[in-house]
């Protein structure tokens, strides 16, 4: 087995930051979180301030805050990896530095936003990364919110960097891709990890042979991947097809009315399911209307999650 799997698991769960409803963290509540989606084994390993986690909404202070009580709460249960990505090189560093301090040695790093580097930017900016922090890292590719693709041949080149293990894709805006990155660094790199970050794209991307899934609904569907993993791998797709129609419904409907962030639905999602109170989004994400609720909610009763 694949040296990253075995270490993380198949299910990295970026975990949501809970608010109080003056849009201030609630850390309390985050531990409760992460106590809840261990102690019910919903994911292989936790990820602080992920995308899920409003990673760009989140002041340099906060994240450091949320990791640090991430590595308290998960207290060796769980492997913890930190989102470490910035708009900017320096402190992508210093915030990939920060988790070092705190033990983790995982960073999950997305490519920088609002700039749009060329290639050559982008393999510019995890090359120094890499060579300024003891962190492995790990790749996002998300182009549909920072605005860059991360090309297959510079994914290639970042694989030869000892300490850049895998890659994260948002398989869902380049369908192939994931097949891409395992062509372009099979001979770098064997081991070199290459993980979906769509849930939507669960079946499609396991097919096309990755490994595992960064999932925001593995807060209420851990269970069914974990699941949807096995029943591939003992060749029972009709299992596998199965179990993902109803979480492809349940996250299709948290994209209502072209938000690309879930978070607004995803929300009170988790709140039904689990009962604990997470608070309200930050702006500049708009709360869900109430028929917004009323579709994700009837979804979530249909599948018998409600």
């Amino acid at each position: 087995m694949n040296s990253f799997v075995q270490k993380y698991g198949q299910i990295l769960l970026p975990l949501i930051t809970p608010y109080n409803e003056d849009e201030s963290v609630h850390y309390e509540r985050y531990a409760e979180l992460i106590e809840y989606v261990v102690e019910k084994d919903l994911c292989d390993s936790l990820i602080v301030t992920g995308t899920t986690g409003e990673a760009s909404l989140l002041r340099f202070e906060e994240r450091v805050k949320l990791m640090e009580t991430a590595v308290k709460a998960a207290n060796g249960r769980k492997p913890v990896i930190a989102g470490t990505g910035c708009a900017s090189t320096v402190e992508t560093i210093a915030l990939t530095n920060k988790a070092v301090d705190l033990g983790i040695e995982l960073c999950l790093v997305v490519c920088p936003f609002y700039n749009k580097p060329t290639q050559e930017g982008l393999y510019l900016h995890y090359k120094k990364v890499a060579e300024n922090t003891k962190a492995n890292i790990m790749l996002y590719n998300i182009p549909i919110f920072v605005g860059v693709n991360l090309e297959a041949e510079t994914v290639r080149r970042l694989a030869s960097i000892p300490n850049i293990i895998a890659i994260k894709d948002e398989a869902g805006v380049n369908p192939t891709q994931v097949t891409d990155f395992f062509l372009a660094t099979q001979d770098i790199d064997p081991d070199f990890a290459v993980y979906n970050g769509d849930d939507v794209m669960l079946l499609p991307t396991i097919v096309q042979g990755a490994m595992g899934l960064v999932s925001g609904g593995a807060h209420i569907f851990g269970h069914e991947i974990r699941e949807i993993f096995a029943a591939f791998a003992r060749g029972d797709n009709a299992r596998a097809k199965e179990l993902f129609v109803p979480m492809y419904r349940f996250c299709k409907s948290t994209g209502q009315n072209g938000r690309l962030l879930p978070n607004s639905l995803m929300r009170p999602a988790i709140e039904w399911v689990t009962g604990l109170q997470l608070g309200p989004a930050r702006l500049p994400l708009a709360p869900a209307t109430k028929e917004e609720l009323a579709v994700t909610r009837k979804i979530l009763e249909e599948i018998g999650k409600l």
